[in-house]
């Protein structure tokens, strides 16, 4: 069974890469490693639209990480009330931003295990930080991931962090970050939540999902 899902993974890779070449980057604009991770945080039930749409906001009123530690909460607060759950948001990214001033000397780390511990910062964004910044391998297991895996039959979990272990399994380092970006782009254009495109998917002789639709 783990050869089979090894094998399926493979194809589905190699058929992602051949439709989506260059799509192996995050679709959320940002010019710094911090822009990123407050935009990350602000995309938790958000989608990356309406972000890229309030980022250039905040980060003109707030231009670097040292603004943004020392910023007034209800200020940010009206800034990204768009983007939902406005009032956590805004708490969780002005300590992000203090704890970043005060223990990594204003620059954004790239280990998973310091990324994790800055508020509003788990695996999912660190890993967003860690593939799209620094280069490092990684897989972002977002709600397209999470949905698409199980559609395929890659993994059974329904838990982000479990997915993600179970698709690092599956297929070598080098593929773990392009493998997940694509797979989000193929989410957004083709397998989405409510009205997949199964008939006009080129995974679909891979899709135990979309056979049965």
């Amino acid at each position: 069974m783990e050869n089979e899902k090894k094998a399926r993974a493979s194809k589905v890779a190699k058929l992602l890469e051949e439709h989506y070449p260059n799509d192996t980057r995050t679709a959320l604009n940002y010019n710094t490693p911090f822009e990123l991770l407050i935009a990350t945080i602000l995309a938790a039930q958000c989608t990356d639209e309406k972000v890229n749409q309030i980022t250039p906001v905040l980060f003109s009123r707030f231009n670097d990480v040292y603004a943004l530690a020392q910023a007034n909460q209800e200020e940010v607060e009206k800034i990204i009330k768009p983007t939902g759950f406005f009032r956590n948001k805004a708490r969780a990214i002005i300590a992000c931003s203090k704890e970043i001033c005060e223990r990594f000397h204003g620059e954004v780390p790239s280990k998973m295990e310091d990324l994790v511990t800055l508020p509003g910062v788990g695996r999912k964004t660190a890993n967003v930080i860690r593939t799209n910044c620094f280069g490092l391998p990684g897989i972002v297991v977002d709600t397209h991931v999470l949905r698409l895996s199980q559609r395929l039959d890659l993994s059974s979990k329904t838990v982000a962090d479990d997915v993600e272990q179970d698709l690092m399994a599956l297929l070598p380092e080098k593929d773990w970050s392009p493998f997940s970006h694509r797979l989000q782009w193929h989410g957004r254009r083709v397998c989405n939540a409510k009205k997949p495109l199964c008939n006009s998917c080129f995974l679909l002789s891979l899709c135990p999902f979309g056979q049965k639709s």
